[in-house]
This record gives C-alpha cells, structure tokens and sequence, in this order.
C-alpha cells in the first residue's frame, strides 16, 4: 500500500517538476524582471538557466476583467514607466531618458557624465518621491542601495526634477538612483543648488544646453559608502551652461568641491573657463572656440522677480 501511495504522489510531483523547470524565473528566482538579450533576468538579478529566449517576452498582469501589458511596469512602484534606452560603450552605459542623458560607468557604479536641455518652465508636474533602481539597467551596473548615506552626505541629483517639469515620465527618472550620487549636504544645499536656480532663472529667457559631470578622484577618506551602496564618492562635481547660438552664444562653467566649504557664497570660487574645464575632465565641449578661454568674473545674476523651484 505504501508503495502505491508513492508512486501516486511521483506521479503527481513529476509533471509539476518537469513544468516549473520549464518556467524562466520560477520558485525562489522570484519570477521574470526582464530580458537582457535573449537571457532572462529574474526578480533575484539571477540569470535564468532556462532554454527560451526572452527577447521580446512581454509579461502579463491578469484583472478581473481584462489582461494588462505590463512588460514596462517598473515593480518598485507599480507605474508605467518606459524602458530605458540603453546604449553599451564598453564598461559605460549610454542611458536615454526623457528629456535627459545619463553616461553611466558599470565599475563605479555612478555616473560620470550628464546632459539635457532646459526649457521654458511649466511647473505642471508634480514632483516624485522616494529613490528606486532602473528596472531597465543591469543590478552590477547600479548602486547596491537606495537608503539615506548619511556621515553629512544626501541623495544628489545630477539632473534635477525642476529643470523637467513639462514630463511626467522625466520626474519620475531622475529618481533613479542612476541620477544620485552621495553628495555633501552644504555643497547639494549650497554651491549646486545655486547652479541650478541659475539654470531655473535663465531656462525662461532662453532654451539651455546643460551639461556636467564627476570627477571621482583618488581620496580614500571620504569613501563611506563602498560597503553599504558599492559607490565610491566623488571629489568634485562639473557643470556647464549654454545659451544662444552663434554670435550669441554664451557659457559658464564651474568644478565644485564635493565638501562642506561648497556653499553659496563660495560659487564663485569654482569658476573655470571651458578650456581649463576640457583639460581636467576630458570632456569636449560644444562651443565656439573662442569662448573657451573666457572665464566669468562671477555667475550669472539670479534676475529679479526670478521664482526660483
């Protein structure tokens, strides 16, 4: 009888077996997140072992009453949300957003580089809270974390919220934690906040070409968050600002210090010309030649009656 009753329950455990492995993702993988290619990639950050290919897999969410696409539904926060557009340029990541760039180096697990247009502002959308992995990016690629840094550092955004207010799509991205890095709470509150009430100011006058940067630096000191995060901090952060075309073409550039010496009343301090910002960053910067040794006696003045976000 206890044989019978065994080969019963084989009978019924084998065809269940034989299913699930043929399921991507299954049991304690967590289900599929999405496709890398033609590989799997599970909720886990586990490539499945399974012989389908996933490219163009599209996963299903069934309702009472209808099936919904949800093949571009970020999980953390159960919102349709476009996949990124992802270009690969050996170990750094081209990441198209809406309305913004984002140049990502998988080693450092932070950005290195960023670019957007600022236009005419709306201040139609409201902002997005809390800080999420891009569903779309590779885990190894991303930081291991979204807590707070805390030891005087916050969430940095390289592309602010603000500066993208006419796209839904856009505040949400920049939430990434592919746009934060740990930043100083006196330079994020001080010196860089001040560029972008600039950039907030002078978007309505004229359509901006922002573009800035990381410069990592080899200061051991500072590194926090190499055990709790997998990112190294930076030492100094870069941003220049474009306007007009031509003959009316103007730019300012500044290298700030990613300390608390970065303050408002410091900006100033951290004025470089285009040229001297191409030799520390490498970065070719679209202007006219001859504006690349012209360096601003001071920054732009916030014009009066500017509604700074």
């Amino acid at each position: 009888m206890k044989k019978l009753i065994a080969v019963f329950m084989i009978g019924l455990v084998l065809p269940f077996i034989a299913s699930a492995d043929k399921t991507p993702c299954w049991g304690k993988n967590g289900g599929i997140s999405h496709c890398e290619g033609s590989k799997f990639v599970c909720n886990n950050g586990k490539y499945s072992n399974s012989k389908k290919i996933c490219s163009g897999y599209v996963k299903k969410k069934h309702t009472k009453n209808k099936t919904v696409d949800v093949s571009d539904v970020d999980a953390t926060n159960s919102e349709t949300v476009k996949k990124t557009e992802i270009t690969k340029l050996g170990n750094i990541l081209k990441l198209d957003y809406q309305g913004f760039t984002l140049w990502l180096d998988c080693k450092k697990r932070g950005v290195v580089k960023f670019q957007y247009n600022a236009q005419h502002g709306t201040g139609n959308e409201p902002g997005a809270k809390g800080f999420k992995l891009d569903p779309s990016v590779p885990k190894e690629c991303q930081q291991t974390s979204t807590a707070a840094y805390g030891h005087g550092y916050d969430h940095g955004r390289l592309v602010l919220a603000n500066h993208l207010d006419y796209s839904p799509e856009a505040i949400k991205q920049v939430n990434y934690m592919t746009n934060i890095l740990p930043q100083s709470l006196q330079m994020k509150q001080g010196a860089w906040l001040l560029t972008e009430q600039i950039i907030e100011c002078y978007r309505d006058v004229d359509k901006l070409l922002v573009i800035g940067g990381v410069i990592w630096g080899d200061n051991p000191a500072d590194d926090y968050f190499v055990k709790s995060h997998g990112v190294k901090t930076p030492d100094a952060f870069w941003k220049v600002v474009i306007s007009g075309n031509g003959h009316d073409q103007r730019a300012i550039a500044w290298v700030a210090p990613n300390s608390k010496d970065a303050t408002q009343n410091n900006l100033d301090d951290y004025l470089v010309s285009l040229g001297e910002l191409e030799i520390i960053t490498g970065e070719k910067i679209p202007v006219a030649n001859y504006l690349k040794n012209d360096k601003p006696s001071a920054s732009w003045i916030i014009p009066v009656g500017c509604k700074r976000g």
